[in-house]
Order: C-alpha cells, then structure tokens, then sequence
C-alpha cells in the first residue's frame, strides 16, 4: 500500500515475508500466491507491498540467473504485490526448529555477510517499481555482542566502506538508489541508537543509515522522540521502519503474568528480556518521554512526570530471565517477542502498541517525512501459544491497523 505525505513524499507500507517458511525459490512464489495474494485481498487494494525476505541459496540463484529475477518480478505484478524492500538480516534457516543466536551469522567482519548483502541490493534494484525513488535493505547491527574483538569491528568497518561503494556502484549501473539499514537489536554490538550513533556516525548517509525496529527500541526502553532525535543529530537517516510491538509485563512478579510469559518461552528464538528501574527527579515535575510511555505507574500521590529511567537490565532470553536471570521487583519486562499489532496478548500482558504509534508520529506527524519505508514485521505468529489458523487474515488485519495509524497523522491513501 501507498500513502503520501503532506510534505508530498511518497510512503510504501507492507509486511515482512520472512513470517513464511521458504528457503527456495520455489517456495518463494508459492507464497505469493498461497499468502501475499491473500492478504491483498483481505484488504481490497489494488497494490500491496511485500517486504521480501530471500535466503542465501535463493539470493544466489536469482543473481546467476537473470531469467529466474525476471519471473519473479513478474509473479509480483501478476499478484498486484510490489517489492522497495528486502529483510536481509536472516542469511538461512529461519524457520530451523532453534534458531537463536544463529541468526547473527554470518556477521559483519564475515566477508560473506557482504557479498549477500550486494547481492540482495542487485536483486532488490531490478525488482522495484518503476516510480519507486529507491529501495531498503535491512540488515543485522554488525554482530552478536560476544566475541567481537577490536580486530572484528575493524574489519567490519571496512566492510561498510566497501558496501557504501557497491551499492554507489550498483545505482550507476541500475539507475536505482538501494539504501542499506543496520538494525539495532537487544543483545547485539548495535543495540541502541546511542550506540548506533558511536559505531555508525560518519557513514555515507546517502546509501547508509538505521533500520529502526519499534519492538527493538520498546524492549530497550528508549523513548522514540529522544531517539530519532538522537538519529537526526547524527546524520544517520532512518532508511526503513519495521513496524513491531514487544510484549510487556506491568508486573512480572504477578503469577499470572509469569504463567502468560511462560507460554510465551518457546525454543526456535531468541527472545531477549528487560527491565527497567525508575528514580525520582527530586525536583520539579517535568514531562519526560519515559515513564510514562514505558507503562511506568508511580506510587500513590505521585506522577510518572516526576520519575526518570536510571537503568535497563537484561537477559539473553526469556527461559533465563524466567529462571532468576532478571529481577522482578525494579519494574516491568519486556520481551523480544514481536506480537501482532491489532491484538492483545493473553492477560495481564500487553504489547508496546502504544510505543509504536509514538514511533510513527515522530517519522511521519511532523512537516516533512522522516522515513519512507514501513514494514510490518511479526514473524512469530507460528510460534504463539495459539498459532492462527488463518494467517493471511491476521496479517491483514495487521497492515489495516498500521493504515489507520498513518492516516490518523494525516497521510493520505495513494492508490
């Protein structure tokens, strides 16, 4: 779907394919038709985007054989779907029966990790609509925290460099701009915006910048105006949104919330968890963006405005922070868990939805568009506790409740 902002910027909206187990090509189309053709449908548009997540074998295949690109840009259209951004970030295995830290491999200081995301910049450049002004890769935040080495972030620094000159390399031979975004995540060597600021301020901001996932930036409890500012002050644009709400415990003590976050404890993800500690101002009350939006209630006769976050403590996964690994008493979890967008979560849970309208305002509420890419990415409906028995229709339900949310801020539906 499109959507033009006042500022007259085109906004593409679709959602993540990596939600579909296809590790072929074969598998690939078939779930254009089995699932994306469906969902377009459900929701009874003309045009729908897709947000491609292609394993290496299939990135290989359609780079060494021109004939198989052009069959899937024509299965695309035939659908009426239409492709400005690939999910780079899985290189295999996605839907392994355990995944977990597997899905930081191959990294950046890997050179393998490069070649499959040129390839996948080619690959998107010769998919992209006519009219598209450019295509986003998203792509892992370096690493894996541990190990990682001076002698590993070196080599992965030169790797950018080398990628912002094939992707300048690409554009001159396509006449089509691919932008690649790294995606801070919980865990990894780029977790926050503050630290994508330290490890990716000075990149070439024309091919380089961040792929901000909310459910990301929720379960590090990083407030969205301090963070995109924080992005905006550093020249780091925001090439693609992953549109994503984690799952939070108001009170992770309560053994109803324990039993809910055990269902939510399965084996094939990594589901990292925090928790965040507040303190009081001592001063005046003031109006934070933490808080308060964090789902924080301040004890009687005082305001969540007169409280700040003074710390974020985690755990690799939710088993462990289950299993003592985080505590209980210092205020709410929240788990990497990427839960659906227009559905609550198995009470007394609930999702950071609220976070992620925030994000979409301080993108798109302003005069100009800060971001033009958004992708609605929950690929863990398989792993609910209740897998749906009708995929395509939670997934338009998804996009329909992201539609209402850009047209609240007064974007404008662009068929």
């Amino acid at each position: 779907m499109r959507f033009r902002h006042p500022d007259g910027t085109a906004v593409h909206l679709g959602y993540c394919s990596n939600v579909h187990q296809a590790e072929d090509f074969d598998g690939v189309l078939a779930q254009l038709a089995d699932h994306a053709e469906p969902v377009r449908e459900r929701l009874g548009v003309d045009r729908l985007g897709i947000g491609l997540w292609l394993a290496r074998d299939v990135v290989a295949r359609l780079t060494a054989e021109p004939g198989e690109l052009a069959r899937l840009k024509g299965e695309l259209d035939a659908r009426g779907l239409e492709t400005v951004t690939l999910n780079a970030f899985p290189y295999a295995g996605f839907h392994r029966d355990v995944v977990k830290k597997d899905v930081y491999l191959p990294d950046w200081a890997d050179e393998a990790r490069l070649t499959h995301t040129l390839d996948c910049a080619r690959v998107l450049a010769a998919l992209l609509p006519d009219d598209a002004e450019r295509g986003s890769v998203s792509t892992l935040p370096l690493a894996w925290r541990t190990p990682w080495s001076p002698e590993r972030a070196d080599t992965a620094r030169r790797a950018l460099d080398r990628l912002a000159a094939g992707l300048a390399t690409i554009e001159s031979d396509t006449g089509r701009r691919v932008r690649v975004g790294f995606e801070p995540e919980p865990g990894c060597v780029v977790e926050t915006t503050a630290q994508a600021v330290r490890e990716l301020r000075g990149l070439d901001p024309e091919r380089l910048g961040v792929c901000l996932d909310a459910c990301h930036l929720a379960v590090q409890f990083e407030e969205p105006g301090a963070a995109l500012r924080r992005l905006g002050e550093a020249g780091l644009p925001v090439v693609k949104l992953q549109a994503s709400c984690a799952i939070e415990a108001a009170d992770p003590a309560a053994p109803t919330a324990r039993t809910a976050l055990r269902r939510l404890a399965e084996p094939r993800f990594l589901h990292q968890t925090r928790t965040a500690a507040f303190a009081g101002t001592g001063g005046e009350p003031r109006t934070p963006e933490g808080p308060t939006a964090a789902g924080f209630v301040a004890p009687e006769g005082r305001t969540a405005a007169e409280f700040v976050t003074t710390e974020v403590r985690g755990a690799d996964d939710l088993p462990d922070a289950l299993d003592g690994g985080l505590p209980t008493d210092t205020g709410p979890w929240r788990v990497h868990f990427h839960a659906p967008l227009h559905a609550a979560p198995e009470p007394p849970l609930r999702t950071t939805a609220d976070h992620l309208v925030r994000v979409l305002a301080g993108l798109l509420g302003g005069p100009s568009a800060d971001c033009d890419h958004i992708e609605v990415e929950t690929y863990t409906w398989s792993v609910l506790p209740e897998p749906p028995t009708d995929l395509p229709g939670g997934i338009a339900a998804e996009l329909a409740w992201a539609r209402d949310r850009l047209t609240d801020l007064g974007l404008k539906d662009d068929r």
